[in-house]
């Protein structure tokens, strides 16, 4: 960050098609900026990888921007619920679809998706996304980024400041798209119980450094 501050000195992990892996670590192990080298968001905090490459099918992140990347099918949903206060959780929802060029008709089938996924959603379509619940925003959260149909979906601590029966509806909705789609999936959680509850492999970072890796 800023030509000065290392954060990760020696992360390897690699995510398979179809499969949860958790990237585990206390606060500060660097996780959050392990996921924002894989989407290529460093930039945006003046910061780069200087060292070692990232690959997503085939392609360089580095030389990729992170609209061509969710156009590929990588997706992030960043730590910390971000939604457009402004919006309506249903127009938050129609800006993850907008990058792909959806039609009208496509955009109307995705968001029968994601309320199919998240019913509380549908019954809080037309509330301000700034005045639903902490829940309610991460499922808005991350019904954005499905509705751009990911192939690898990329998750920052989405459990962070929710009520644990939150937690497990969302886990249990996201390794049902796993399941049943095929939905590749990178979470960052520091709540390890939760992750290796619902992952297949895990990578724990310590110090900006991977240090062990395996099967959950």
């Amino acid at each position: 960050y800023q030509n000065v501050i290392v954060a990760l000195h020696d992360v390897s992990l690699a995510v398979y098609a179809g499969e949860i892996h958790a990237l585990l670590g206390a606060n500060g192990a660097g996780k959050s900026t392990t996921l924002k080298a894989v989407s290529n968001l460093l930039p945006a905090e003046r910061g780069r990888v200087t060292e070692g490459t990232v690959v997503f099918d085939g392609l360089d992140v580095a030389r990729t921007s992170p609209a061509a990347l969710v156009r590929h099918g990588l997706v992030q949903v960043l730590e910390g619920r971000h939604c457009f206060a402004s919006l309506s959780v249903e127009e938050n929802l129609i800006t993850g679809a907008l990058n792909r060029g959806a039609r009208r008709s496509e955009i109307a089938l995705g968001l029968e998706r994601i309320y199919a996924i998240f019913p509380r959603l549908k019954a809080r379509r037309s509330s301000l996304a700034g005045l639903v619940s902490g829940g309610e925003q991460q499922m808005t959260a991350i019904g954005r980024a499905l509705i751009a149909h990911p192939r690898l979906l990329v998750l920052d601590e989405p459990s962070m400041g929710l009520a644990p029966i939150v937690v497990q509806e969302i886990f249990a909705q996201l390794k049902r798209l796993n399941r049943e789609e095929g939905l590749s999936i990178l979470v960052a959680e520091q709540n390890s119980t939760v992750a290796l509850k619902y992952a297949d492999r895990a990578t724990v970072l310590d110090a900006g450094t991977s240090v062990v890796t395996g099967d959950a």
